[in-house]
């Protein structure tokens, strides 16, 4: 199993992380109010994480040691339900049979100081358990995957939300340009970029994670 994950997908968490990740791109975007951001990012942005990142249902997330700032990113996550290359976005609804929401875990300190050193972010983001997903919807009882609100609750206070109508890349586009470089296959993850509204979690933390109205995720901090 590959788990893919985007950056950079939705404009308004360009503009706060710019306060974390400081570089010419989103400089740009800071200051290209007028202009499409697809002109400005171009591509999607694309990494990967390890299959140990995957944080199994009804596991605890343990905090690093290594880090002194581990914020959620929440997002939505598509899986793939049948092996597929170079999949023409048209044909792309054939390829994913479900989807969920899940958190991106990112240790943000060590990704500022990688940063600054132009070095790859792996250790940051791909690390064990930095990967929670929720429970799988059908996508044949979606209506429309650009169409779909999702939120975040911390011990029962809504922290970050999204709707997958503001995504600058759609989902077809992203399984569609991953699957040009990577032959995706069954039960492969794509995590989808993250809204505004990142954060720091804590020991002790209870965090719920909502598609819709339809609670989907739960787990502890510990």
């Amino acid at each position: 199993m590959k788990i893919f994950a985007v950056g950079m997908n939705y404009r308004e968490h360009n503009k706060e992380l710019a306060h974390t990740l400081y570089n010419k791109e989103i400089e740009q975007m800071e200051n290209a109010e007028e202009r499409p951001l697809s002109d400005i990012t171009g591509k999607p942005v694309i990494f990967t994480k390890c299959d140990t990142a995957l944080l199994r249902p009804g596991n605890p997330f343990f905090l690093p040691a290594y880090t002194q700032q581990c914020e959620y990113e929440t997002e939505l996550v598509v899986r793939v339900g049948h092996m597929g290359r170079s999949i023409p976005e048209r044909w792309v609804h054939r390829y994913i049979d479900a989807v969920t929401v899940g958190i991106d875990f990112t240790a943000r300190d060590l990704q500022r100081q990688l940063a600054q050193k132009g070095m790859p972010w792996d250790i940051c983001k791909g690390f064990d358990g930095s990967a929670a997903i929720g429970e799988w919807i059908p996508l044949d009882v979606v209506e429309d995957l650009q169409d779909i609100h999702f939120h975040l609750d911390i011990n029962g206070k809504t922290v970050q939300q999204g709707h997958s109508a503001d995504m600058i890349h759609s989902v077809t586009r992203l399984v569609s340009y991953i699957s040009q470089f990577f032959t995706l296959k069954t039960g492969d993850l794509i995590y989808t970029g993250t809204p505004a509204g990142v954060g720091p979690v804590h020991i002790e933390d209870h965090l719920t994670g909502y598609f819709e109205d339809r609670k989907v995720l739960e787990f502890n901090v510990k």
